[in-house]
């Protein structure tokens, strides 16, 4: 199969390009080794648009912060995804941390965010009445906003999917190779051949593959790729995808490159009921510290109230786990911001995602250097999120620049291009002739799935059977909520495995929580839906 261009990685970063890409007359794949989009750094963050103020002045972190949050309000109703402008504040509770506050208010103004507002404690409580009294002043940030990880990322990858940019799913980059065409012996750019390994998700197996071991090669198939750019957006194996291109180089012809390390940092949240959806108005900071933005205290845009992260480096770009002391630890820290702590008690669920930090802490985004075609988008950590429309945008200047350099193609723009996008009908959402209108349409949207969050059949089905509909629990959850409210899908479970089973067209026990081997059921012959 030969592309245009290949992305790898469909977080929002690979999504976001992807979009941009779809704009013009060009065969674009997306490879991602997860089951779904979404599956990496991008499905466990703050869900924040930062407005910028705190990025280093001249950094491509700052230029790109200030550019994409930007442009999140317009995005959000071009695509339809949820995002609300909350504000933020920066708390500081010593005199001695006020000249930071005051640096960040100057440097907000070098980054293009716009002139940020200093404010005593008082007036900072009576905005926000949950603050603690040892607060002193705060940095008032009216430019910030909130946003839902999944519908942003799904949102992007749709659209990209519907203006025919092609996914393929569950396929792993093995190796790249570049080559170089001729044409009339002219050089027409480089290149590239990609190894993959695909592996069936387990509703498509067949019977014989379903009796093999998880590790099995036989499961594996192997394909071969060809693309004349690659685009890495691998999240925090982007240095490893790097590192394989500079591996492969002639030493002899080409400049030895720089081979890329990425520190998987893991920061854990704790998310509250809605109960406490308004415990805060704002996204609640306190002074930055060099590992990051510390421990933030934040409602989300579905109405809960969200606690976290901490930082902690290691060496497993896999380990998302929990752990008592992570939550012990970003609790304990979030006292210092308020003045009642929410109970403990509410908490109804815990996570964990992994940021991609360079030890540069900027972000790298160019074309690799003696290898045309080759464009790094890695070290994408916090605030990539807010980062990822501009982006899009950006990395597309560098293929035009690559594109033109080389003529290995031309940037035409589609004349039926589609810039919109309609999300999942939401019946929550809606008033009760509204409700009642959609189950007339169709009577599953009147059959109640998850009573936490009020989802319905049909809207599950819905999410089911769109461009790059769900196809495990995970991805429901992602799309429409079912398994997100207090009971963290005890109720619901069952029938969401039945609905996507037979949506699906298999049996309940090639469902999955994630895709891979993270079977829900298992010793259930017999079992009819």
């Amino acid at each position: 199969m030969n592309y245009d261009i290949a992305i790898i990685g469909a977080g929002v970063t690979g999504a976001a390009i992807a979009r941009e890409l779809s704009r013009y007359n060009l065969k674009v794949c997306v490879i991602e080794a997860h089951s779904d989009v979404c599956e990496g750094t991008s499905k466990a963050n703050s869900g924040i648009t930062h407005a910028g103020f705190d990025a280093h002045t001249g950094s491509l972190k700052a230029k790109l912060n200030a550019e994409g949050a930007k442009k999140m309000e317009a995005l959000s109703k071009e695509l339809d995804f949820p995002y609300k402008r909350n504000g933020a504040m920066v708390i500081a509770f010593k005199d001695e941390e006020i000249p930071e506050l005051e640096r960040l208010a100057k440097q907000s103004i070098e980054n293009t965010v716009g002139e940020l507002q200093i404010i005593d404690g008082d007036e900072a409580r009576k905005l926000e009445p949950a603050l603690s009294p040892n607060v002193k002043a705060a940095l008032l940030i009216n430019q910030s906003g909130i946003v839902c990880p999944f519908n942003l990322t799904i949102a992007l990858a749709e659209n990209a999917a519907t203006n025919g940019v092609e996914f393929r799913l569950n396929t792993k980059v093995v190796g790249i190779r570049k080559t170089t065409k001729q044409s009339h012996e002219k050089e027409r750019g480089q290149g590239f051949e990609l190894k993959l390994e695909y592996t069936p998700p387990l509703h498509m197996r067949t019977e014989a593959q379903m009796k093999l071991p998880p590790d099995s090669d036989e499961l594996l198939e192997k394909q071969s790729i060809s693309a004349k750019m690659v685009i890495n957006a691998a999240g925090v194996y982007g240095d490893a995808i790097h590192n394989m291109v500079v591996d492969s180089r002639d030493v002899d012809s080409v400049k030895v490159q720089q081979r890329e390390n990425i520190i998987p940092r893991r920061g854990e949240y704790c998310l509250y009921d809605k109960e406490y959806g308004d415990f805060v108005q704002r996204t609640i900071f306190q002074v930055p510290t060099k590992l990051g933005k510390g421990v933030l205290v934040t409602p989300t845009v579905h109405g809960n109230l969200m606690i976290g992260p901490n930082a902690v480096d290691l060496e497993d770009k896999e380990n998302n786990t929990t752990t008592q002391m992570g939550s012990e630890e970003i609790l304990e820290k979030a006292k210092k911001s308020l003045n009642v702590m929410p109970s403990s008690s509410k908490i109804i669920t815990s996570f964990a995602g992994i940021r991609a930090h360079r030890p540069e802490d900027d972000f790298l985004i160019k074309e690799l250097e003696n290898i045309s075609g080759f464009i790094d988008v890695i070290g994408i950590e916090s605030p990539g999120l807010s980062c990822a429309p501009a982006i899009g945008e950006y990395v597309v200047e560098i293929v035009k620049e690559s594109a033109g350099r080389t003529d290995c193609f031309e940037l035409i723009e589609k004349s039926d291009w589609k810039a919109e996008r309609k999300a999942y009908r939401t019946l929550s959402e809606l008033s009760m002739d509204e409700r009642s209108e959609m189950i007339k349409s169709k009577p599953q949207y009147g059959v109640m799935i998850c009573r936490c969050e009020e989802v319905s059949e049909g809207e599950i089905e819905d999410a089911i059977n769109r461009p790059l509909g769900a196809t495990t629990l995970d991805g429901l959850k992602r799309r429409v909520r079912p398994g997100s409210g207090r009971c963290q899908a005890g109720f619901c479970t069952p029938k969401m495995i039945e609905i996507l089973a037979k949506n699906l067209g298999c049996t309940v026990d090639r469902i999955t929580k994630s895709g891979g081997e993270s079977y829900i059921l298992s010793n259930v012959e017999g079992y009819k839906i």
